[in-house]
């Protein structure tokens, strides 16, 4: 569902609600081009209107979220593009670049928008599978950065680095260490103490 975005039918009517919401004809169509999502990675979703659904039109457009500041910035270009409804309800028809968790069709709640500005902040930060890690095992990202290890080849790989930090085993076992068995050691740190994700991402769980 890839619809290009028809052009509104200006009226006065609509001149006057798009004012209301902060829009000139003009300042909308510079907006829908800053706002307008290529559909390339970046959270989007498409919004359309429940008025035209029902009558059998999925006009629309897809949005990058990402390129708002504000819950209120978004709802408000949202209602502009539809000004040729008097109050149009808002339909989140499709989505994608975020966590299916924080996608309504029935609109998105202020806290779901801020939730994918910061899923969004983090991908850029720490690259998107680290992130889709994390939120196999959690519903937000409050103690992402405080819970990662880094990315490892296995949960063996990991056990190694922390027996190499922590504990001196050749000091200890000195010609036995070579009969340390790391593969134990791991099972025991991710049945407790750490997680691991489909991207080989490492979580302390917290």
């Amino acid at each position: 569902m890839r619809l290009q975005f028809g052009e509104l039918n200006i009226t006065p009517r609509v001149e006057k609600r798009l004012e209301e919401l902060g829009y000139t004809v003009a300042g909308l169509a510079d907006a829908i081009a800053r706002h307008k999502s290529e559909c390339d990675g970046e959270p989007s979703v498409y919004v359309g209107t429940y008025g035209k659904y029902n009558d059998g039109s999925l006009c629309g457009l897809w949005i990058d979220l990402s390129s708002f500041n504000s819950y209120d910035d978004f709802t408000d270009f949202c209602k502009a593009i539809h000004a040729d409804e008097e109050d149009p309800e808002l339909m989140a028809q499709d989505y994608e670049g975020f966590p299916r968790q924080w996608y309504n069709e029935g609109f998105m709640s202020e806290d779901d928008f801020d939730h994918i500005l910061e899923y969004s902040d983090m991908c850029d930060k720490h690259g998107q599978e680290a992130v889709d890690d994390y939120m196999e095992f959690h519903d937000e990202l409050d103690n992402f950065e405080e819970a990662y290890c880094g990315e490892w080849d296995s949960e063996e790989d990991f056990a190694r680095h922390i027996v190499s930090e922590c504990y001196d085993l050749e000091r200890t076992m000195g010609g036995l260490e070579r009969y340390f068995d790391y593969e134990a050691f791991a099972r025991e740190l991710f049945m407790y103490d750490y997680s691991m994700g489909a991207n080989n991402n490492v979580f302390r769980n917290i």
